[in-house]
């Protein structure tokens, strides 16, 4: 992601699990907002042998804290396996600063 301001709805967001997630029967991104609360949005595979889920569907989204977030890649495997990801820190900023 390049830099992502407060409420912006136009944009793609990845995240790497760090193994193969062939067979995923629950793939989710993974977030702490500034203030504390945590939550995820539902994303898809989109290569499943590097592990690399997406998420696009901010129209229903909201990045609504200005500050750093914390993001992950999450997956459930039929087996009941789970698997997250490396976090990674991205500033969601205030518009016009």
């Amino acid at each position: 992601m390049s830099k992502v301001y407060l409420n912006q709805t136009k944009l793609e967001m990845t995240a790497t699990v760090g193994q193969d997630i062939t067979g995923a029967t629950e793939t989710l991104i993974k977030y702490c907002k500034p203030s504390g609360t945590k939550g995820s949005f539902t994303a898809t595979i989109e290569d499943a042998v590097l592990g690399i889920l997406k998420f696009v569907d901010f129209e229903t989204t909201t990045l609504d804290e200005a500050g750093d977030w914390i993001f992950w890649g999450f997956v459930t495997f039929s087996d009941g396996r789970k698997a997250d990801g490396e976090p990674d820190t991205k500033t969601i900023y205030t518009p016009g600063s």
